[in-house]
C-alpha cells in the first residue's frame, strides 16, 4: 500500500521534470515533431505521479489499477528545437472518484511552448471498468492541485 508524503523539492503542487530535446525528437528541420511533445508530457506525468507515491508498476501490480487517457487538449503556441532545455510542468487540475485532469505546460525558460489538458480515468487491470481512486492515491493528488 502506497503512503503519500508531499515531497520537499515540489512547489505550490506543480511538479517539473527537465528534459532536453535530441536530434531523434525533431523533424528534419530541427523543430521538436507535434506528436513528441505528448511523449514528453508522459514522462512528466509518470515522474509526478512517482514523486507523489503513485509509480505505475505498484498501482498495476499492488493495487490492479492503471490510469488511461481519455482525452488529451494540445495547444501549440510556439516551436521547441533541437538541443533546446524544456520543462514540464505537471499539476491536478480536477479529481473526480474515477477520474483526474492533469494541467500540464511544456516551457523552455519562462516561455510556454505547448499547454495540455488530459482526462485519465483510474481503471481495473483486467476488466478496463472504472474503478475509484484509492484514499491515499486521491490525497496526493489533491495535493497537487494546491497553490502555495
Amino acid at each position: 500500500m502506497m503512503k503519500f508524503s508531499p515531497p520537499a523539492d515540489m512547489k505550490e503542487g506543480v511538479h517539473r521534470l527537465n528534459v532536453r530535446v535530441y536530434f531523434e525528437d525533431t523533424d528534419a528541420g530541427g523543430i521538436v515533431y507535434h506528436a513528441n511533445y505528448l511523449r514528453f508530457a508522459e514522462r512528466g506525468r509518470s515522474e509526478a505521479l512517482r514523486a507523489m507515491g503513485v509509480a505505475h508498476a505498484a498501482m498495476m501490480s499492488e493495487q490492479g489499477r492503471m490510469f488511461v487517457v481519455r482525452r488529451a487538449n494540445l495547444d501549440y503556441q510556439r516551436p521547441a528545437r533541437l538541443d533546446d532545455e524544456l520543462t514540464i510542468e505537471t499539476r491536478t487540475k480536477e479529481l473526480g472518484a474515477a477520474r483526474l485532469v492533469l494541467a500540464q505546460a511544456i516551457k523552455r525558460g519562462a516561455e510556454t511552448l505547448v499547454e495540455i489538458e488530459l482526462h485519465l480515468a483510474c481503471v481495473d487491470v483486467v476488466s478496463a471498468r472504472p474503478v475509484r481512486l484509492p484514499a491515499e492515491m486521491r490525497l496526493a493528488l489533491a495535493w497537487m492541485m494546491r497553490s502555495d
